[in-house]
């Protein structure tokens, strides 16, 4: 029976895989996500888990199980995606029987599905930066911005779409997010969306590198290291749009610590992960004057793993 396991991040941007034996990484792959479909994505899945045990040294027969996180609602016991508003061809009315499809072009091992961020959040308090704490939030903020919670020292994922927190309304009205709807935290914090917006500023005359730096990096998108290399240089957009980010994070993570008065908040996500601790204090600045207990705030950290995070999580989901 083998015995490593791989884990796979599946992102808007990226997928990162990581191979674990006896609880440590001992290999990883990194390939940009296919924007060609459902069919694209679950090939980049296999190749992602078959590049992962190559760098770690290990022959397809010592594959035990694959875990998977996805952004999205998703059904566990089917292994499916109901809905992925930031993965192209997750958007159908039939659900995408992920984890079948990537349990069969593996030979038929043992595929686990779970939410992108839960089961990051899982990774951390398992093997990371939330192992001392039996309650807390997750929150990744990336393309777009995703959520997972811990209570009691449980992953809780309720019937499969817990931990939206980048559905959560900051502004009623406000501007319109990924799923169509207006005036959640992803609209405001999601990087997808805060492109969108700088786009949509510059139209009306405002100035920015954001899209030179991109360009000059030859992205497609902008990237977090693009918005960090625009703030530095003082470019005001993108300070601006980062400033509306920290009020949206703080309006929102200060509300579900006075539902839930949690011990910690991880801080993740290709945006978090970048920007850092000084992104992480400004949240938190930005939380104190809205918490019902300001004297007894949550921890709030950076991830441990940080960008292996999320295929980490997915590895222990599947019992690795």
């Amino acid at each position: 029976m083998g015995d490593v396991t791989v884990g796979v991040d599946i992102g808007a941007t990226k997928i990162q895989s990581a191979a674990v034996r006896d609880e440590r990484v001992v290999g990883s792959f990194r390939l940009p996500t296919p924007l060609t479909g459902a069919a694209g994505l679950e090939r980049a899945v296999v190749e992602a888990v078959r590049e992962a045990l190559a760098d770690a040294d290990a022959a397809p027969e010592d594959l035990a199980a694959a875990g998977i996180g996805v952004p999205g609602a998703i059904d566990r016991a089917t292994g499916t995606v109901w809905s992925s508003p930031n993965l192209p061809g997750f958007q159908t009315p039939t659900p995408v029987p992920l984890a079948p499809d990537v349990s069969e072009a593996l030979g038929g091992i043992p595929v686990t599905l779970g939410n992108d961020v839960s089961v990051a959040l899982l990774g951390e308090h398992r093997r990371g930066a939330g192992r001392p704490y039996r309650n807390l939030l997750g929150v990744w903020v990336g393309t777009g911005v995703g959520g997972g919670l811990v209570i009691d020292g449980e992953l809780h994922e309720g019937r499969g779409a817990a931990g939206e927190i980048g559905h959560m309304m900051v502004k009623p009205g406000g501007r319109v997010c990924s799923d169509g709807k207006r005036g959640h935290l992803e609209a405001y914090a999601g990087r997808g969306r805060m492109e969108a917006r700088a786009r949509e500023l510059t139209r009306k005359g405002r100035r920015t590198i954001l899209f030179k730096l991109a360009d000059k990096r030859g992205k497609p998108r902008v990237s977090s290291s693009v918005w960090l290399e625009a703030m530095q240089r003082g470019d005001r957009l993108a300070n601006q749009l980062i400033d509306d980010a920290v009020w949206a994070l703080g309006i929102a993570l200060a509300s579900i610590q006075n539902l839930l008065d949690l011990e910690a908040i991880v801080v993740g996500g290709g945006l978090g992960d970048r920007l850092g601790g000084p992104f992480i204090r400004r949240i938190a600045e930005e939380m104190r004057p809205q918490l019902f207990v300001p004297e007894r705030p949550p921890a709030l950290l950076p991830t441990g793993f940080t960008d292996l995070s999320g295929a980490v999580g997915a590895a222990v989901l599947a019992g690795g």
